[in-house]
């Protein structure tokens, strides 16, 4: 199966992406959803296909939930969210531990 998807970037979190069918474009994402993601930004469009693999996400978890709830939300990788919480004081630090 093929499906011609479009890539939208979230402006609230860094690395978060939603894929949706382009030609759906972004009517079967929830409501509920966007206050969390923000106002989508168009990134790219993208042909996916079964053999097609994808830096960071399951093509076959994303092709089914494209066809299942029409979009697949990529969330950031776990440690830039570590990186994130890391007191300020750690993050300037410059001597070793």
């Amino acid at each position: 199966m093929k499906r011609i998807c479009s890539i939208y970037k979230s402006p609230r979190k860094n690395e978060m992406y939603l894929y949706v069918l382009k030609a759906d474009g972004l009517e079967r994402v929830p409501e509920a959803l966007l206050p969390f993601f923000g106002k989508p930004v168009h990134a790219f469009d993208l042909v996916l296909t079964p053999e097609r693999q994808l830096a960071r996400e399951d093509i076959a978890k994303v092709l089914e939930n494209l066809e299942q709830q029409g979009y697949h939300l990529q969330m950031p990788p776990v440690e830039d969210e570590y990186i994130e919480h890391l007191p300020e004081e750690l993050l300037r630090r410059n001597d070793p531990v």
